[in-house]
């Protein structure tokens, strides 16, 4: 029995399987208070001012008004901008906002009930650096300019074991990234996946980037380190398993086009 379903049905026993009506009973009202807290959690997101949440005619092949415009129209100030790709709940872009607010900091995630707690906290601890966005990855190019950024995480992103092409970290993604990054702006890439890290050293390596650091065991190397030791909600639970977390950072230069590692 799983965790969700133990917390649903864990006063029913093996010896006591429960009803149909019963199992009925117990799930309708669950769904129903998770579906509200999620609409009501998108209706009060809609009054934050630290989230962007366009239109799929805003996202989908067109260029929104933000874009090369972050700085100036959204944080009203002219700082080095970092972007946080598939940012959860936000720990990373709330955390790294905290230490360095000479810094501005954007969020991005499909996933708005989970924009939601990041951008909340921001508003509640008056963090003016950090902001979000609410869109596809895919859609990316559609809200910054050439040289925008110039830095992107990659916290944790799925590590698409069937599809290598979907991996963030694939060429046809570091292609893109490189088009809106600074030149040689910096990628980090954070995981407790062994095939996505050295996936992504080979990838580097064969496309012969600037690899800035790498380590198959982040905290044994740099335990205190502010920034790499932000921890997010899934990157606890891992620690708490035992699993050990892989890092990486490179640089992407403008002229340079990632291809495809033969064989991999």
């Amino acid at each position: 029995m799983g965790e969700g379903t133990q917390e649903y049905f864990g006063h029913w026993s093996a010896d006591r399987p429960p009803s149909l009506t019963a199992v009925i009973r117990t799930i309708i009202p669950n769904f129903a208070r998770t579906v509200k807290r999620k609409l009501e959690r998108f209706a009060e997101m809609e009054t934050f001012p630290n989230v962007i949440q366009p239109s799929f005619a805003e996202a989908f092949r067109t260029e929104h008004p933000l874009k090369g415009n972050w700085n100036r129209d959204f944080f009203r100030c002219e700082r080095p901008l970092i972007l946080e790709l598939g940012c959860g709940k936000g720990e990373y872009t709330v955390g790294m906002a905290r230490v360095f607010p000479s810094i501005n900091f954007i969020g991005i995630d499909i996933k708005g009930s989970r924009i939601w707690k990041g951008a909340k906290i921001a508003l509640q601890e008056n963090i003016s650096n950090a902001g979000f966005l609410r869109t596809r990855i895919e859609f990316i190019g559609s809200f910054f300019a050439p040289g925008e950024a110039d830095e992107i995480w990659l916290t944790f992103p799925d590590p698409q074991l069937e599809k290598k092409r979907k991996r963030l970290t694939a060429p046809k993604f570091l292609n893109v990234y490189r088009m809106f990054l600074k030149n040689n702006g910096i990628l980090h890439l954070k995981t407790d996946n062994r095939i996505l890290y050295h996936y992504t050293l080979d990838t580097v390596r064969y496309n012969r980037l600037e690899i800035i650091r790498s380590t198959e065991d982040l905290y044994a190397e740099a335990p205190a380190d502010p920034v790499l030791s932000i921890k997010t909600f899934y990157e606890k639970q891992f620690i708490e398993q035992g699993l050990a977390i892989h890092y990486i950072s490179f640089r992407l230069p403008h002229e340079k086009i990632i291809e495809e590692v033969p064989g991999i």
